[in-house]
């Protein structure tokens, strides 16, 4: 015999599942086998309570385990390796706009300087800014790394490039490498005399905030500019294959999208590097439009 008594408010729909489960259960048994059950008496200590205990503890671990996967699964490194790389990709547009402003007002440019300069909101910015790129450096060496290990003794084997196979997917970590190297010389030009000098009370050849001057001083060198030249060409090779690399991480890799990205990543890498390509030869030439206007330091 089956006695359904009333719900009270303490009974949660978890209590209700197992009861009726327990119920069908007992209809498989033979008469004599099944047990009188009353529903609607909660025990002592209420399964719903120690269901929501479970609940929280099962959503921690996922949480966790959700965070190892980032981190011990290939494809959480390069999920994690694309989101990095877009967010980096964002930061090159604001810094590219930013220095068109520089080619047609010194005054405009170091306006923009001065509003960031060393202010706590910049220093933070430039530490959430550090941290991206570290991540992205460190998954890359270590997916590469993985790569390497994976294929053994075996890489040595094909010398002849495989079809379908872009040059800039075979030479990433070379030019990971000078893309690094790139960043330290510009950092060393730019932050360092900046930022760095304007926490630090130093000044060097101009002013930390005079941002418009360090872009003279810095592309009258002749070795800077062939330096930076080779730096943006190997950046472009890395974002014309990176971006499209990164959507077909976040699986938005359809038999239509695929091809679009592919145009999407080179024509948007190719708009970001002439953007700074442009400053760095016509302040090496003479022939900025601000420079002719008379603003220069």
């Amino acid at each position: 015999e089956i006695r359904i008594g009333d719900w009270s408010s303490d009974v949660c729909s978890s209590d209700l599942v197992y009861a009726r489960r327990d119920t069908l259960k007992n209809y498989t048994q033979t008469p004599s086998e099944r047990p009188t059950t009353t529903i609607g008496k909660p025990s002592a200590t209420p399964l719903c309570r120690t269901k929501k205990i479970s609940i929280i503890l099962s959503i921690n671990n996922l949480n966790f385990k959700s965070f190892m996967w980032l981190i011990n699964s290939s494809i959480g490194r390069k999920v994690v390796m694309a989101l990095t790389g877009v967010a980096l990709v964002l930061f090159l547009t604001f810094h590219m706009s930013m220095n068109v402003v520089a080619l047609f007002s010194g005054e405009g440019y170091n306006m923009i300087c001065e509003f960031l300069g060393a202010n706590w909101y910049a220093v933070v910015a430039t530490m959430g800014l550090a941290a991206l790129c570290v991540l992205h450096i460190v998954y890359a060496f270590w997916l590469t790394m993985q790569n390497r290990a994976a294929r053994g003794n075996s890489r040595y084997e094909v010398t002849a490039k495989p079809k379908g196979v872009e040059w800039a997917s075979q030479n990433m970590l070379v030019l990971g490498i000078i893309v690094v190297l790139g960043l330290l010389l510009h950092l060393f030009n730019f932050w360092y005399n900046m930022m760095f000098a304007e926490l630090l009370g130093f000044e060097g050849v101009c002013a930390p905030a005079d941002g418009f001057g360090w872009i003279q001083e810095t592309f009258k060198n002749p070795v800077y500019v062939v330096l930076y030249i080779v730096w943006l060409v190997a950046l472009w090779f890395h974002l014309s294959h990176g971006f499209w690399s990164a959507m077909q991480t976040f699986g938005w890799n359809g038999k239509v999208w695929f091809n679009r990205w592919k145009v999407i990543s080179q024509v948007y890498s190719t708009l970001l590097i002439l953007g700074f390509l442009v400053v760095v030869v016509l302040f090496y030439l003479g022939c900025a439009p601000s420079l002719c206007c008379g603003s220069c330091c």
